[in-house]
């Protein structure tokens, strides 16, 4: 029967030595943690047949645990990021075999289908950009041609945290729209990134340009 739970293998960032066999593992050892022994080797865990099967593979890595009835996950501790990061799996040698032969057989498949998954999402985006546009000239309809396509580009821009990409934005909202327009001729109308670059303050270099803002935005709101 499969376990339900992983099992875990560390690599390990100091000196070690198994706590069943006595083994001296030095510095960077594969161990796993017992409550009574402390740590144990591969050979004392009764893992030692396993192979490794380092990440980067979803695919790959999914059926080789399926077809394995035994598998770890291989973690070792990040002193940047203060907390262990997965460095691979350690499955049956029989279970990769055959997990590779699956991905071999539908490589082809599976690269088409993330082009037509990268396609459609690209599509999506394009068309969404294009209601953003349009909702942008309708609600300013004295924006310069074409200015409208450079702000919503900017602010739909994908996993940016800009407005566009906000819930608001997403359905066209007068408000989120109208950020996004004022956004971009605080940027592109006004001197408030040579304010910031020579050391003023945001909340200063917003004030001392927000005149400027309105004009624009006004003369913008107006039918040319």
């Amino acid at each position: 029967m499969k376990q339900t739970t992983d099992l875990k293998v560390f690599i390990s960032s100091r000196d070690s030595t198994c706590g069943e066999c006595g083994e001296e593992l030095g510095r960077h050892a594969w161990i796993t943690l017992d409550q009574d022994k402390g740590a144990l080797c591969l050979a004392c865990a009764d893992l030692e047949h396993l192979v490794y099967l380092p990440a980067g593979d979803a695919a790959l890595t999914r059926r080789a645990r399926k077809h394995s009835t035994l598998s770890a996950v291989v973690l070792q501790w990040s002193r940047n990021r203060k907390r262990y990061e997965r460095q691979g799996v350690l499955v049956e040698e029989a279970a990769l075999n055959q997990a590779e032969q699956e991905c071999l057989a539908d490589s082809e498949v599976r690269a088409r289908r993330r082009e037509r998954e990268a396609a459609r999402r690209e599509e999506l985006d394009r068309q969404y950009v294009e209601q953003f546009a349009g909702r942008v000239q309708e609600l300013f309809p004295g924006c310069p041609p074409g200015r409208e396509v450079a702000i919503a580009e900017h602010a739909c821009l994908k996993y940016s945290g800009r407005v566009g990409r906000s819930a608001a934005a997403k359905s066209l909202d007068e408000a989120a729209i109208r950020l996004a327009v004022i956004a971009h001729i605080r940027h592109a109308e006004t001197d408030y990134d040579t304010l910031l670059a020579s050391g003023v303050e945001r909340r200063e270099a917003r004030a001392a340009v927000g005149g400027g803002v309105s004009r624009v935005l006004a003369r913008w709101e107006a039918q040319p």
